[in-house]
This record gives C-alpha cells, structure tokens and sequence, in this order.
C-alpha cells in the first residue's frame, strides 16, 4: 500500500520506519527540510533504540522515501498518516493549527480517494474539524474517509512497541476505511481495536492522563512517606502485587515529563471544562506533579544551604532514559533554578546534550557539559540524578566519592538503597525514603 507520513518527529519517523517494514512502501515529509536531507543522506536525526538499525534495513529495500514537497507526498499516497504536532497553549488546550494547515494542504491537493489517518494526538471531535476544512477547501470531487489510529509508542522502547504493539486502536467512520487499516494491520490482527472516531481519539488522551496520574498518586504516598517511617518502594511494591493495580508507572520521583503527559493531562483537562465535566482530579494531579520540582529543590537546599557558587553536578537530561528527548523534562526547571541562584553547574547525559545545549548553551564557569559523567562529578560539592540510565546505576560510586569535594548525593529516581551507599560514606538524599 502507498502510504504517505506528514511529520518525522519522534513518532512520524517510528511510524514510517514501522510500516516499511511491515511491506508497505511509504514516502514521508516534514516541513522542516534540512530534517528531510539528513534523512535522504540515511542519518536518522533522533536518538531511539534500534531505529538506525531498522531504518537502513528498509531504505536499502527502497521501502522508504522522503521528499520536502508536501503536495507531492500527498498527491502520491491512498493513506495519509498525519504525525504533526499539537502541543500545549497558555490555557492547556491543544494547539490544532498544523493539522489545520495539513487538512488545507490534502484539500489543495485531493486528486483521487484518500484515506487520511489521525496519528497525532488530537482532541475528541478533531475529526470533524478535519472533515469539515478539507470539504472547504478542496478543488475536485475526490472522495476521502477520516479515521483515527493514536500512537502508543514509548520513546526508548518506541520500534519494539510498534512491531510487537498491545493493542492497535482504530476509529473509522465506515466499513472503506476500516477494511484499508485492517488491511495495514494485517501482521497484528489479534490485537486491534476497531470504533468510531470519537472513542478512538479519547483512549489516547484517556491512556496518558490516568498512567499520569499512577506517577502522581504514587508521589503524593512518597510525601506521606518522607513524613513518617513508611517507605515508598515497599509501599509500591505492596500495591503493585494487586493485579488489579499493576507495578507500571509506580516509581516514586521528580514527576513525569516528555511531550505527552504534561500536554495531554491538560488537554483532556480542558476538553473535558469545555464540555462542562468537572475535571478537578486532573488538575490536582497535575499541580502535584509541578510541586515535584519544589520539593527535590528543597532538598538540595537542606543538603548545600546556600547554592551560590556551589559546584553541583547533574546527571541526566533526557525526560527519562533511551532518549535523548528532553521536552518538559524535569532538568529543565532544575537547571533554570540552578542557573538563578548562581551555582556552578556541571552536566552530562549519555544521549541528550546536543538537545540541551540549544535551550541552556555552555557559559563556563557557571554552565560546563562533560563529555563523562565521571567528568561532571569532579570537584563536584553534591550530585544530582535527575534520569534513571543504567549508566548510573551501574556507574563506580567509590570512584565517584573520591571525584567528589563532598560526597552527597541527591537522587530524584531512588536509584540506590539508601543504607548501602551511606555505608560507603554518602550522605544520600532519595525520595520518600529514610
């Protein structure tokens, strides 16, 4: 099937990459062309596991293709997959105008029936919208279906999760495009979903927002923990062996970020306002997860007392491991602070660096990145663990304590048993536990 992908984000270029292999052949675009060059060079310009390895194995097959032409793209697929983003305004609601700029530019270009398929997340009734402007705007007669098929991919884990998907959502209007995604899906028959449009673009929004609120639940029990004796990985562990409750996203810490919890918590907030449901639980949700950045904060300010021109080391970037996304990643408030109270801030991540570099860019003394974490550490007077690699859990602490000015670490993802490190002659800060 000639399959067309408009965006090569993080899930644009995973979905083009995924449905090359599963036999189809796809062209993909984005609007930002010097992306589009790399690509066509074969230089995948995201870090994902096992996508470079998967993307060279196609485009020798000549499976994929890119092209910066959007109404070329358009006009050579019978499926368009729409990967653009939406991401948050001021009030939390979904930014819709690059849908509403690709809806315009299928119009322009509808020259035979056209399959268009909602990847990106988007807010219940966008289908309509979609409908509505491509009907506006189009210059034939060509006949189209909306469908909705939300993306469930995990960065780090996004190519496994697509070719060994646990369930594949797909909300059409009728029994065309059905029988199209069906026909795409065909490897993973067992594990589709089909409904309507409405109810397909509401389980993503749905998905994101209560494993958001696991992460907030379980922070909330850390605060109650760091108030008495309980400890927060007990109190996981013992709820997570309720199979009704699972031990997913109950890991206590500086709360979630990435580009679809912090964003879609709030949208779905708003769309639920703007249809006059009471939305306070997401909100409280929400306002616990931004009270994260607080309290770690005060941590290190019990642990250092005064910032200024305190040499502090900070281990991790990225939102969380196996990426190098960093997009409403925590580090970012936390470099922010960091930055405002004068400290003198070493940095390194295995993957995410570059990515900083744009938003916070190298000022020594007062902003260094190390090509090492055993570089970033040194003469450091407390450390802060802001991403859980394995690299930092398997990294030498004894190694690390000698590197050190002072041997304190603050750690945001409870990476260590609190008594073994303080034995070695830590002083250890972790979340929700003694």
């Amino acid at each position: 099937m000639k399959i067309g992908i408009i965006g090569t984000g993080y899930v644009g270029l995973v979905t083009a990459v995924g449905l090359a292999e599963l036999g189809h052949q796809v062209i993909a675009t984005d609007k930002d062309i010097n992306k589009i060059k790399k690509l066509e060079q074969g230089i995948i310009p995201i870090y994902e596991p096992g996508l470079e390895e998967l993307f060279s194995k196609v485009r020798a097959k000549g499976l994929i293709s890119f092209t910066p032409d959007l109404s070329a793209a358009i006009r050579a697929a019978d499926v368009i997959f729409v990967c653009v983003g939406t991401p948050p305004t001021a009030d939390g609601s979904a930014d819709m105008s690059q849908i509403e700029e690709v809806a315009r530019k299928i119009a322009e270009n509808l020259n035979n029936y056209k399959l268009i398929v909602e990847k990106s997340t988007v807010p219940v009734k966008t289908s309509y919208w979609i409908k509505r402007t491509i009907n506006l705007y189009k210059k034939t007669e060509a006949i189209f279906d909306i469908a909705s098929n939300p993306e469930f991919l995990r960065e780090g884990t996004a190519v496994h999760d697509f070719l060994n998907p646990d369930r594949i959502i797909i909300g059409v209007e009728n029994e065309r495009a059905r029988d199209i995604l069906l026909k795409i899906y065909e490897n993973f028959q067992d594990k589709i979903l089909v409904t309507n449009i409405d109810t397909a673009e509401l389980i993503k929004h749905a998905s994101n927002s209560f494993l958001a609120l696991k992460i907030s639940f379980i922070n909330l029990m850390a605060n109650i923990c760091e108030k008495t004796e309980a400890d927060i990985e007990q109190v996981a562990l013992g709820m997570g062996l309720d199979p009704r409750i699972g031990r997913e996203f109950l890991r206590a810490g500086i709360g979630y970020g990435g580009s679809c919890f912090p964003k879609d918590i709030k949208a779905l907030t708003k769309i639920g306002e703007e249809l006059g449901v009471e939305m306070g639980l997401l909100r409280e949700a929400d306002k616990i997860n931004q009270d994260r950045i607080r309290l770690f904060l005060e941590k290190v300010r019990r642990a250092l007392w005064v910032l200024k021109e305190k040499r502090i080391a900070v281990l991790g970037l990225s939102f969380k491991p196996n990426t190098d996304d960093i997009r409403e990643a925590p580090s970012l408030k936390i470099i922010g602070e960091l930055r405002r109270e004068v400290a003198l801030v070493q940095l390194y991540d295995p993957k995410a660096m570059d990515n900083m570099k744009q938003v916070f860019p190298e000022e020594p003394p007062y902003l260094v990145y190390h090509p090492t974490l055993y570089d970033a550490v040194k003469d450091a007077n407390a450390l802060l663990i802001l991403t859980e690699w394995d690299e930092f859990r398997q990294m030498d602490l004894l190694r690390i304590k000698n590197l050190m000015a002072n041997p304190i670490i603050i750690d945001g993802r409870n990476l260590f048993e609190p008594s073994e490190i303080r034995k070695l002659g830590f002083e250890y800060y972790c979340i929700g536990r003694r």
